[in-house]
């Protein structure tokens, strides 16, 4: 792949993830957006310590942070992750289930693909070492969002009363 078509990928996959969000709705945006915020920050810590490490190496110059693991951080990571919790949050059976089918592609049949159109290769991972480095943040991102809505009861009985006023 060359330089230019990861630019336009990178692109692509950023573009495309937030032009999901207004399908979303506000008030689950509100909602779910704190969770995928602090799990979109603990991935870019362990997306620093994973380059370092060499888990995983990107083909093309420049190899920075910004842009190779970013663009996947901001965009799809952090919009699916909402998306997950919007879908399945109360149900952890299901939640771990769509984490597990998503985290799987992720892993398995797209960085086969990435290694094979030369985007990035994994190196010092093999492909369920990487299935589970990220699977098993699913624990740590469900468990944040259920601590704020236990911690925060009010917020969601604010929302409702929100939601009740714009129907009037």
């Amino acid at each position: 792949m060359s330089v230019k078509s990861q630019r336009w990928l990178n692109i692509a996959m950023v573009v495309l993830a937030w032009s999901t969000l207004p399908f979303m709705g506000l008030n689950n945006l509100k909602r779910f957006f704190p969770a995928s915020l602090f799990i979109g920050a603990v991935e870019v810590i362990n997306a620093i310590i994973g380059k370092k490490r060499k888990w995983w190496v990107f083909y093309h110059k420049p190899n920075s942070y910004l842009f190779g693991e970013l663009p996947y951080n901001i965009g799809p990571f952090m919009i699916i992750s909402m998306w997950i919790l919007k879908w399945t949050f109360g149900n952890f059976k299901r939640f771990m289930i769509l984490n597990a089918l998503l985290n799987g592609f992720f892993a398995f049949p797209f960085s086969i693909w990435a290694d094979k159109v030369r985007y990035y290769k994994l190196v010092r991972f093999n492909h369920l070492q990487f299935f589970l480095y990220f699977f098993s943040k699913s624990f740590l991102f469900y468990g944040f969002q259920w601590f704020l809505e236990k911690k925060m009861p009010a917020r969601q009985s604010d929302l409702v009363k929100d939601e009740s006023k714009i129907h009037l």
